[in-house]
């Protein structure tokens, strides 16, 4: 295999400090020869980086990214003969951030590869550790994810986001107008599922004085505060049929009609939506406009829920817990974080911010300990709309919590009964005793 020269051509060097996107020359031995001015203010401020290899200086790692668990593009670009784009978690001075990457391979005179430039863009829209905004998530479910945002973003695409409620769809879609070249202009959301029939169309279109009943002045629609931004349809499943046409002639041509007008107006936009509903389902079963379900979905992307993400729930909990009582400092004991990942979390994010901010109440000191997070989970533990449980039903799903919790702890723990206790946050002769009422569970 040919060997790349020691030193970035000069020409090529200079070139790259001209631009202003981070950016580094190396070679095929992944040899850092060259690293622009915005490179080495946002990745390596006081440090020089030439002569390390790529993967050294972004992960700290001692080989390629693809024989450590990422992938690399610089062996995808070898292997298929052209440019490559990989999302990656960086280590910065700031800490860890998702750098988008795209590889370009430069030709030697003999047609190969001899130098690759990186071109990187941090996406500030997510994050790999504990936030106080954004996506926030390390596992792989997560990451598929926000590739494609980071895919999506900065095109003019239609993109429906598909997933559980609770998953974080209008964090992804503030995620995706945030990569856009729409970012500086609003970000509208127009939640379907609350908006009555009846003033669907004046909410989204706006009206003119006198349309209707109470309309006594004329009023600017969603869709015109949006101009120039993004409009987020969150829920659009529940959107009557009788819309659907109208919001399928503005995806179309761009043009609408406020209520009680015959003028055609143009909206300049993007939309994003969402929902929790089986649309394919709805097409087949007459509910949904198949017209209006392939003009959304240009680009779906599924959010994972957090049962398929349970590592996330550490940085999860630290950054709601640091959002929901930003004054107390509020630790995770181990054991409390091992019964937050043994429950299922069928309200997925948004179940898990409610669990903390009960289990935030409910802790004295600074560390919210496993029997808490039982007692939190216990609390509200009836099905919305169901009458309240008998007193001795509550007793029973909150001694079935904390059997939970506690064998959760005693699973994830390694030490003895004293350094058990501690984790817990409670004393040992309180461990003792919780052990005998949850049935003789025995500790390690």
């Amino acid at each position: 295999m040919p060997t790349a020269p020691d030193a970035a051509p000069p020409e090529l060097a200079a070139y790259l400090e001209g631009l202003p996107e981070p950016h580094i020359l190396f070679d095929r031995r992944y040899r850092i020869l060259a690293a622009n001015a915005a490179y080495r203010a946002r990745f390596s401020p006081g440090a020089s980086v030439l002569g390390r290899t790529c993967h050294d200086v972004s992960h700290g790692f001692a080989v390629p990214c693809d024989r450590a668990g990422e992938s690399c593009p610089l062996a995808r670009s070898l292997t298929s003969g052209q440019r490559e784009r990989v999302l990656h978690l960086h280590h910065t001075p700031q800490g860890e951030a998702y750098v988008d990457i795209e590889l370009v391979p430069l030709r030697d005179a003999t047609g190969t590869p001899a130098f690759f430039v990186e071109k990187m863009a941090p996406l500030g829209v997510a994050q790999g550790q504990a936030s106080a905004r954004g996506l926030i998530g390390r596992a792989p479910a997560f990451r598929e994810m926000l590739a494609l945002i980071a895919r999506v973003g900065p095109s003019q695409a239609s993109v429906l986001l598909l997933g559980e409620s609770g998953s974080g769809k209008e964090l992804a879609a503030r995620a995706i107008h945030e990569a856009s070249p729409r970012a500086a202009r609003p970000l509208v959301v127009a939640d379907c599922a609350s908006l009555p029939e009846t003033l669907f169309e004046s909410e989204l279109f706006g009206h003119e004085r006198g349309a209707f009943t109470g309309a006594q002045a004329a009023r600017p629609g969603l869709v015109e505060a949006a101009s120039g931004g993004t409009l987020f349809l969150d829920e659009v499943g529940d959107i009557p049929l009788p819309m659907q046409v109208k919001l399928l002639r503005l995806l179309e041509s761009g043009t609408y009609r406020r209520v009680g007008s015959t003028e055609l107006r143009h909206a300049d936009l993007r939309v994003v939506s969402a929902t929790h509903r089986d649309l394919p389902a709805m097409v087949a079963g007459g509910r949904f406009r198949e017209d209006l379900y392939y003009r959304l979905g240009g680009f779906p992307i599924r959010l994972p829920p957090l049962r398929a993400r349970p590592g996330d729930i550490p940085l999860l909990a630290a950054s709601l817990l640091a959002r929901l009582a930003p004054r107390r400092r509020l630790q995770m004991a181990p054991a409390a974080l091992a019964a937050l990942a043994a429950h299922p979390f069928p309200g997925n994010v948004r179940e898990l911010r409610n669990v903390l901010e009960r289990a935030a109440l409910l802790t004295d000191g600074d560390t919210v300990t496993a029997e808490v997070v039982a007692r939190a989970l216990a609390i509200g533990a009836a099905p919305a709309g169901q009458p309240a449980a008998p007193a001795a039903r509550r007793g029973g799903t909150a001694r079935e919590a904390q059997r939970a919790a506690l064998a959760a702890a005693l699973a994830s723990h390694a030490g003895d009964r004293a350094s058990l206790a501690r984790a817990l946050g409670i004393s040992l002769r309180t461990l003792y005793r919780r052990l005998a009422e949850l049935d003789g569970l025995q500790a390690p």
